[in-house]
């Protein structure tokens, strides 16, 4: 995938209108310090485009980025940071809630979950969370380059059992540092739009 242009176009906070958008959405969804920023940027190949920080939870909006003129990469707000109040948790739920049942163009719902431990109650509520709202999510484990290669087949299983996958189910490792696991999002994106993205 050949990144021409990448933008971040819209933000959407709690009280926000959601964008009408004419082209492809996929969402990202995970843990505040899961890496779902460093992601979004190795997808787009920017160092910094999306906001990385040091203190989880920063992301508090919902933020739409264009990428080719093609299709919007969204970014949600992370989930089960313990220093947001749970007002704040239930105003971002009804949030996310509302963009997955309203969006027109959302295509899926991308889950974000650290390999090298056993998914947390948080990433099991979130999983389960999509699928109720008419998303098969599709997970991505982050931190790949983090355990030993010898490792990874056992840790996929621990993360499918724990989230309670399906045989069918997709899920893809991914390293911030190696971009690996990034052709393979971009090649399931492209199949999920049903025509291919521009490249070269």
């Amino acid at each position: 995938m050949i990144i021409k242009s990448a933008e971040l176009e819209t933000v959407c906070g709690i009280t926000s209108v959601l964008p009408a958008n004419l082209h492809p959405e996929f969402a990202f969804a995970g843990k505040s310090n899961v890496g779902k920023s460093s992601l979004i940027n190795g997808l787009m190949n920017r160092k910094s485009l999306a906001r990385t920080s040091s203190q989880p939870g920063k992301t508090q909006t919902i933020n739409f980025y264009h990428v080719n003129d093609q299709v919007y990469l969204v970014d949600l707000p992370g989930y089960g940071y313990a220093k947001v109040s749970v007002e704040a948790k239930e105003k971002w739920g009804k949030m996310i809630e509302r963009y997955l049942k309203k969006s027109k163009m959302l295509k899926a719902v991308f889950l974000l979950v650290d390999i090298r431990h056993e998914p947390s109650k948080n990433d099991k509520t979130m999983y389960d969370w999509v699928v109720y709202n008419g998303f098969r999510p599709i997970v991505i484990a982050t931190k790949l380059d983090k355990i030993n290669r010898s490792q990874v087949q056992k840790h996929i299983k621990m993360v499918k059992t724990g989230l309670g996958m399906k045989k069918d189910d997709i899920l893809i490792p991914f390293s911030a540092q190696t971009k690996q696991g990034r052709e393979e999002i971009w090649d399931l994106m492209e199949s999920m739009m049903g025509e291919a993205l521009e490249s070269v």
